[in-house]
């Protein structure tokens, strides 16, 4: 059996898949343009030191490599975070870039899509190209903080929600909190 590979779009799901005694977890990992630019910021670290936490990287251009092919065998693909022009693509299937061609084929695959989209508000067309990706099969999991939990810091917040959607690939660790109802 193989082991379960994600292909990730993402900045935290890189670091905490690499927290995880996720040795069997295959990651591979590319960014947009515009998400490259915004690591140094969002996550204080360089380009260079979140590409080596993938085992795979690449450019969001190169749409002819094997991920973006059916036959390439994944467990499915986050996009994190996935703006409204992504998602509206993906919706779409208009496939200009690696991230919309990898969704593509995902969700032609039938295999497992979650888009953590990221703009509020949300206008009719926003809600109406998350409805057609509901439809074909692809999961929207706005990264919306989880207060039952408690949380303390952002990094809390994030953790948890990071370790929600990892759930939905059956990937999960003893630091997920579970909602224990109304006491």
């Amino acid at each position: 059996q193989l082991p379960p590979l994600l292909r990730i779009s993402a900045l935290k799901f890189d670091l905490t898949l690499n927290s995880l005694d996720a040795s069997d977890i295959f990651l591979d990992s590319f960014n947009s343009h515009r998400v490259v630019e915004l690591i140094d910021c969002l996550l204080e670290m360089k380009v260079e030191e979140l590409l080596l936490l993938a085992d795979h990287s690449y450019d969001v251009n190169e749409v002819g490599t094997a991920i973006a092919s059916g036959s390439f065998k994944s467990a499915g693909m986050i996009v994190a975070p996935c703006s409204m022009k992504t998602l509206s693509a993906i919706a779409r299937g208009y496939c200009d870039n690696l991230i919309t061609r990898a969704a593509d084929v995902v969700l032609k695959e039938r295999r497992r899509l979650v888009l953590m989209t990221r703009e509020t508000p949300l206008n009719l067309a926003h809600i109406r190209n998350m409805e057609t990706v509901t439809e074909m099969g692809g999961i929207i999991y706005p990264p919306l903080p989880a207060f039952y939990c408690h949380p303390v810091s952002i990094e809390d917040m994030v953790d948890q929600t990071v370790r929600r959607v990892l759930e939905l690939f059956d990937i999960a660790d003893d630091q997920i909190i579970r909602w224990s109802g109304m006491v």
